[in-house]
């Protein structure tokens, strides 16, 4: 009876913690009508881990994707460690095809994505990846734009992150990484890693610049926001080492999960 009773409580406990805010776009601008603007509904948790909680990186994102929707509209996104997904979920808002992604160990995180979209009427494709593990379905993503909310923020995944990055690059000629990120001590490990993948900035902007005030107030913390793409300098050399390592790393995983050999004929043969 008493763990019946405190499994009861815990639900109740874990119910209360779970709130609903609303995010904004476009009513506070002047000349925008209420046809060009709306809300997106995120579902929070505040005891749950951070891929549950709408962080100030993704507020920044988010904004920055709704101004730019011009860019944006018609062109394949995929967001790397989504979580509540806000900026996704303005990418897909103003017509992008979206695909949100998080860490495929995390299948409470994944599914609460499931109940975001649904709860705003948007259809995201949802997916687990992993950084720097290559499973056969990211060999199918292609995405124009990929974005990434506070992903910098443990430098121990950075490598992986930029080696997971680096390949979406590779795979769609012309795409680019955009990410917001707190300017922590980890900033010199940033600019090396770009170095080591052959990636370059090619914005770099400071988050007060194009925040509406109304946001702005409640952001703490120096957050830049950054564009990435493959450096156009990078040499063939360079292009091949890459493939070859993530070949290889793939290679290993279709051995140990025993696929069937013609799986990996198709990726192999070029």
């Amino acid at each position: 009876m008493n763990e019946d009773n405190d499994e009861k409580r815990s639900a109740t406990s874990q119910k209360q913690m779970t709130t609903i805010s609303q995010h904004s776009f476009g009513f506070s601008e002047p000349g925008q009508t209420n046809e060009e603007a709306f809300s997106i509904s995120i579902l929070e948790n505040i005891e749950e881990e951070y891929g549950m909680f709408v962080w100030p990186c993704s507020i920044v994102l988010a904004e920055y994707i709704w101004q730019q929707r011009s860019f944006v509209t018609g062109k394949s996104v995929l967001e790397l460690g989504a979580g509540t997904s806000l900026p996704g979920l303005v990418a897909a808002n103003v017509g992008s095809d979206v695909t949100l992604t998080d860490d495929s160990t995390r299948p409470e995180v994944l599914g609460n994505m499931r109940r975001v979209c649904h709860l705003n009427k948007l259809n995201c494709k949802i997916m687990g990846i992993t950084w720097g593990e290559w499973d056969l379905p990211i060999f199918n993503l292609q995405p124009s734009i990929i974005l990434g909310a506070d992903v910098l923020y443990d430098s121990k995944d950075f490598d992986n992150l930029f080696t997971t990055v680096t390949f979406l690059l590779q795979n769609t000629p012309g795409s680019v990484f955009i990410t917001s990120y707190h300017n922590r001590s980890g900033h010199h490990l940033i600019e090396y890693l770009m170095v080591k993948w052959s990636l370059k900035c090619t914005k770099l902007l400071d988050a007060f610049s194009f925040m509406p005030s109304c946001k702005s107030s409640s952001l703490t913390g120096n957050i830049l926001l950054v564009e990435i793409t493959l450096d156009g300098i990078t040499s063939s050399a360079e292009a091949f080492a890459i493939q070859k390592a993530v070949k290889w790393a793939l290679k290993l995983q279709l051995r140990e999960s025993k696929l069937q050999s013609n799986i990996a004929k198709v990726w192999f043969s070029f």
